[in-house]
């Protein structure tokens, strides 16, 4: 040891006995004085010399401010509330090793997702309810808008049509509120809370009773009220289905809470608006909109599912679009005049009214409508009916309403472009993707890193609307 060290101990020593001796003598001064009154000046020093001592290292109790998360599952995380006094529970393990098993199920539904979950983890975090309800569509939807149950159960959050009525969410031929993105989650997080407001704060008893009805969960308590029962969720006499449904949450978000040891692969979803609302004042055709603000046909109805026919009729006057096009579109409409935002009667080209120096050059789409034919879309599009069933691989005439053809852009000489395209073709490995329930093109495109444009040409005869079996044409560098 050091002398160094041995006179910084020596002299904190003498400096303890320095300070006991003093209080010592302090005290004896005041039991002399009175056995019954300390003297406020030796009171207030005692614990003055206390309050010296502890708060020594204020620098030890001061924190660092939390930085905002990265990624969208981390930010869910932080939020969860219901994992609390759980412990082992048979029925959470059982759905929890149902998960691991099927990895791809929670990965799938998770790149589905992407474009709406930083939206609902928003609104949840206004109102302070559990992040654990953002993944609610997992087990209703798989993330999918568009998914629909026997029981006439639609969107995201599978409202029936009754249910959607009395949240406000309007049904008619051309708009389905069940399926808009912002109005349906705000009628899931208006009923949810109701449920829990009805059931007393319990959030399980909530969840119960928005998969099987608060009539149904109402009436379990009371039977089990009379009996002398546990009246708690675990205890209830339930349907199966809601038996295995709260169990099934609670397991999915401890699998979200630790991916890796459960052999899921989380893809990463930045924590930031994935779209903005852009308000319109007249009525538009999605497809039109698409081709004004160079976006992804099939993204930009992702965004807006409610719209049945594709365009803005008995819907909110706005519409959802990726927040990275959102400034194009504002200024585009701005300029624009009505007619151009609505598709006529007489087929145009798809592209028609876009900046040549945005438009596709090696191929444009066209989705078939009730009435069409080969000679009348060629004429629209200004190509050769032979041309154009030798692009989608048509033997004869016959098409049907929803298929997608793809044109080559002729305008530097038919036989170049198509060349091109095959050309291309030829130096990509060829994959075979079946298609799996709530799969869109879009999202398929996603999944293998290639244009949406590019999947619809390879596969001319797959309509819009994938079914779940079907086999998919990839081509993917090598």
């Amino acid at each position: 040891m050091s002398s160094f060290i041995r006179k910084a101990i020596n002299s904190d020593a003498l400096t303890r006995l320095a300070q006991a001796i003093a209080v010592a003598v302090s005290a004896t001064l005041a039991g002399c004085q009175s056995t019954g009154h300390v003297p406020q000046t030796d009171a207030a020093h005692a614990p003055n010399l206390s309050n010296r001592i502890k708060q020594k290292p204020i620098w030890l109790s001061e924190k660092p401010s939390p930085q905002a998360a990265q990624d969208i599952w981390e930010r869910m995380r932080l939020g969860f509330q219901l994992q609390e006094g759980l412990g082992v529970n048979p029925r959470i393990e059982q759905q929890r090793l149902w998960f691991a098993s099927n990895p791809s199920f929670l990965e799938n539904a998770g790149d589905r997702g992407s474009l709406y979950i930083h939206y609902i983890v928003e609104r949840l975090e206004e109102r302070n309810m559990p992040l654990e309800l953002a993944l609610l569509p997992v087990i209703e939807s798989a993330y999918n808008p568009m998914a629909y149950s026997r029981a006439d159960a639609v969107g995201l959050w599978q409202f029936i049509p009754s249910t959607g009525r009395y949240y406000n969410l309007r049904q008619t031929r051309f708009y389905d509120g069940r399926r808009d993105i912002t109005a349906s989650t705000t009628a899931a997080l208006d009923y949810l809370t109701r449920l829990h407001d009805m059931f007393n704060g319990d959030w399980l008893l909530a969840l119960a009773a928005y998969n099987s009805g608060e009539g149904t969960v109402s009436r379990a308590i009371e039977r089990n009220e009379k009996l002398g029962l546990p009246t708690d969720y675990w205890n209830l006499p339930l349907p199966a289905e809601t038996q295995a449904y709260v169990p099934k949450l609670l397991a999915l978000s401890q699998v979200v809470l630790a991916p890796e040891a459960y052999g899921v692969n989380l893809s990463p979803i930045a924590n930031e608006p994935y779209f903005k609302v852009v308000e319109i004042s007249q009525r538009m055709d999605l497809s039109r909109v698409a081709a004004v603000a160079n976006i992804d046909e099939d993204e930009l109805f992702q965004l807006n599912p409610a719209f049945k026919q594709r365009t803005t009729i008995d819907g909110p006057q706005h519409l959802l679009v990726p927040t990275s096009k959102a400034q194009l579109l504002t200024a585009s409409l701005s300029t624009m005049k009505p007619e151009e935002l609505i598709s006529q009667r007489q087929l145009k080209p798809v592209f028609d009214g876009m900046d040549s120096r945005q438009a596709p050059r090696l191929k444009r789409s066209y989705r078939v409508k009730h009435g069409d034919n080969l000679t009348l879309i060629a004429k629209a599009n200004k190509v050769d009916v032979k041309d154009l069933q030798h692009w989608n691989n048509l033997t004869g005439k016959n098409l049907k309403v929803g298929q997608t053809l793809v044109m080559q852009d002729t305008s530097k000489g038919r036989s170049g472009r198509v060349n091109t395209v095959v050309a291309a073709n030829t130096q990509k490995q060829q994959t075979q993707y079946k298609v799996k329930q709530g799969d869109s093109l879009y999202m398929v495109a996603k999944r293998f890193n290639v244009e949406m444009q590019h999947l619809k040409r390879w596969n001319p005869r797959v309509g819009q609307a994938l079914k779940p079996g079907q086999m998919l044409t990839v081509y993917s560098p090598h």
